[in-house]
């Protein structure tokens, strides 16, 4: 059993939750079927709760920088099951369920990329192209792949770009990925934001570069 065979620190607050001091450098991983099931099995509520809610932080926190869309998506998701369940509003068997329901799909989003035949980089602005419904209904997914290879491809090109020369790199960036909007006929209504979304991943990635 992958708990039992993993020493935890742990500690017991006043009010009887168990906090998890470290999981960094774990062998645990959420996109492991036999380990959720041992959580989702636990009689300890509280512990596996907090499991799941720090190993859901610090994956979200590890790849917030490479696909960002994401990374904002499931910690706003969190946050709310976090706060209902503080509210009273849902149990401890329900919010772990919840948790290990996002753990489910962070793996769907993994895999996704994989069946895309994507990288991670080209996934991060396929996320953040399609981010709005109604652009996911305007295309076919093999146009949204072509668009978001073509745009990574565009990005890569582009290291001359001075990233410190936040607003030079910034209109010059806009006007590369304005064109390749406009040749793929990206709704005039979602380009600005598109571009700003696309704009700030570029940026977080510079910077990850730069760390």
């Amino acid at each position: 059993m992958y708990i039992s065979k993993i020493i935890l620190s742990t500690k017991k607050k006043a009010d009887g939750v168990v906090e998890i001091l470290n999981t960094k450098g774990s062998e645990f991983s959420l996109f492991d079927e036999n380990f959720l099931k041992e959580i989702a099995d636990m009689k300890e509520k509280n512990f596996a709760l907090e499991l799941l809610k720090r190993l859901l932080e610090e994956h979200i926190k590890k790849h917030a920088k490479k696909r960002m869309v994401e990374a904002e998506k499931f910690s706003e998701m969190l946050d709310a099951r976090l706060a209902e369940y503080l509210r009273g509003l849902i149990s401890n068997e329900e919010v772990i369920k919840e948790l290990l329901k996002m753990a489910q799909e962070l793996k769907a989003n993994a895999e996704q990329a994989s069946e895309l035949g994507l990288t991670e980089e080209e996934q991060a602005f396929y996320d953040a192209l399609t981010k709005p419904q109604a652009v996911r209904d305007f295309y076919e997914n093999d146009q949204l792949v072509a668009m978001a290879k073509e745009l990574t491809e565009a990005l890569r090109s582009s290291k001359t770009i001075d990233w410190r020369q936040k607003e030079s790199a910034r209109a010059k960036m806009r006007s590369m990925v304005k064109r390749l909007l406009k040749k793929y006929k990206y709704p005039p209504e979602e380009q600005e934001a598109a571009l700003e979304t696309v704009i700030r991943q570029c940026e977080l990635y510079a910077d990850s570069d730069d760390n």
